[in-house]
């Protein structure tokens, strides 16, 4: 097992790397994923043991994808669930933060459906590209941009 495990790391490990880089747009943020991933797979070794790398490197792009959106889905709700400070402000479009507090925009999350209020958090929070947030959540780009307007609208109706 150690010996398969080292060797799937050793093929693996740079091309992991990079796409979480691509995917977090934070190095340590990356390397941590790739780390919990192996260590998944470490874990679960009795379910990837007969698997070829093909399907493998599948299982693992797809756990690392899984931790990311647990991580991110965290931090939300941490994001949510505590009270912003004067310092923690949230990268919003301006024009539209100037109008409403850090807290009715954050109550108003709660309200809204998952999808949006993730779509919105992903993209004017965390800073993801539609692109970035269409391969976390296996959606095209375009549709995450069309779901982002209709949140951006149905943010609008609930704080106006």
């Amino acid at each position: 097992m150690e010996q398969e495990i080292t060797d799937l790391y050793k093929q693996l490990n740079t091309e992991l790397l990079r796409w979480c880089c691509i995917m977090t747009q934070d190095e340590d943020m990356a390397r941590e994923l790739v780390q919990e991933g192996f260590l998944r797979a470490i874990d679960h070794y009795d379910e990837i043991e007969g698997l070829t790398f093909q399907q493998k490197r599948a299982w693992l792009y797809r756990t690392i994808k899984n931790v990311f959106i647990d991580t991110v889905r965290k931090r939300k709700n941490e994001c949510l669930q505590g009270e912003l400070t004067g310092s923690e402000e949230l990268p919003m479009q301006q024009s539209f933060y100037d109008k409403y507090s850090e807290k009715e925009i954050l109550e108003v999350l709660k309200t809204m459906d998952v999808l949006e209020a993730k779509l919105l958090i992903l993209r004017h929070v965390e800073g993801f590209s539609s692109k970035q947030i269409g391969e976390m959540l296996g959606l095209p780009p375009g549709t995450v941009r069309s779901k982002l307007h209709e949140a951006r609208e149905h943010l609008k109706k609930k704080i106006i």
